[in-house]
């Protein structure tokens, strides 16, 4: 039986190949941490080509939900492999005010295939709940996001309220109408064009705290 190259299949959203192939491997005895290596290796193709204007959005999107519903054959075989290592904690949420999604959650699930804890405080995030989450689990990166220009007020006072909460921590901020402007009038300490500006100024960050 051919083996199935789970990267290639991942970068070229080929889904049915992607589950064949992790059911192939599953089967055949290989450990899940390296199946879900090869799951990121392919979700790092998708990047680059999204980075190069190949894919698009739509690709993005598609990209997530192919990865997730491979992790998810990975789900026990993974809790029982006991391998929790990860790169950094990073708190995302939408800003109270704005209820989009899509965003937040597309970064969410990159963000966790490239080995980050990922604690999402949901959307229209009253400033406490940052702040709370903060506290609790001492994140290296707090992303906030916002669709709508109405909402920035609000991001600049709960970007004030965790730098202010005592724990040191990298705040990024993304959305639709935000730009460096908007991340330097907000203070926050970057803007993430992109879900993979995310992962790698998340990285860099966690390799800093």
């Amino acid at each position: 039986m051919s083996k199935i190259d789970l990267v290639k299949a991942v970068t070229e959203l080929e889904e049915d190949l992607v589950i064949a192939g992790v059911n192939e491997q599953l089967a055949a005895g290989v450990p899940a941490v390296e199946i879900l290596a090869q799951l990121q290796g392919g979700m790092e193709g998708v990047g680059k080509l999204y980075e190069a204007g190949d894919y698009y959005l739509s690709e993005l999107i598609m990209s997530a939900e192919v990865f997730a519903n491979a992790a998810a054959l990975l789900g026990s075989a993974l809790a029982d492999s006991g391998d929790s290592k990860t790169i950094g904690t990073v708190i995302l949420g939408t800003v109270k005010d704005d209820i989009h999604d899509i965003g937040k959650n597309i970064v969410s699930t990159i963000l966790s295939c490239n080995g980050f804890k990922v604690v999402d405080v949901g959307v229209d995030a009253p400033i406490e709940a940052f702040v709370e989450a903060v506290k609790t689990h001492k994140p290296d990166v707090v992303g906030m996001f916002c669709l709508l220009t109405t909402a920035f007020d609000v991001m600049k006072e709960t970007v004030a309220a965790v730098k202010a909460s005592g724990i040191k921590t990298t705040v990024l901020v993304g959305g639709g109408p935000v730009d460096e402007s908007v991340a330097k009038w907000c203070s926050a300490d970057g803007y993430c064009k992109n879900a993979y500006d995310a992962v790698e100024m998340s990285k860099t960050a966690s390799s800093a705290n």
